[in-house]
């Protein structure tokens, strides 16, 4: 699947079964259901999971926790609007697929 493929997935009521929990959790962020995203993304307890987590934490306003999160991914608060991180997030976790 294409980052534009994804993109192009919001417009359904659900995402695909064939996502990984992760891009099944920024999907829902796209689709603009934050707290099903933070639900899925907080039970993922690996560096991406991380990621995914301090993101979630950046979109909500709360930049201490996201910093927290972002510490814990390895990864420094982006200097980016949250929709090109959101894509960079999507496309490199669809690179891994």
């Amino acid at each position: 699947m294409s980052l534009e493929d994804f993109k192009s997935s919001l417009e359904e009521e659900s995402p695909s079964p064939s996502l990984t929990p992760l891009l099944k959790a920024l999907w829902y962020e796209g689709y603009g259901d934050w707290q099903k995203a933070h639900q899925i993304a907080q039970d993922i307890a690996t560096v991406d999971g991380a990621w995914v987590h301090a993101y979630l934490h950046r979109k909500e306003g709360d930049v201490s926790n996201a910093d927290y999160w972002y510490r814990k991914a390895k990864k420094k608060m982006p200097d980016v609007s949250l929709f090109e991180e959101w894509e960079e997030i999507v496309a490199e976790l669809l690179g891994r697929k």
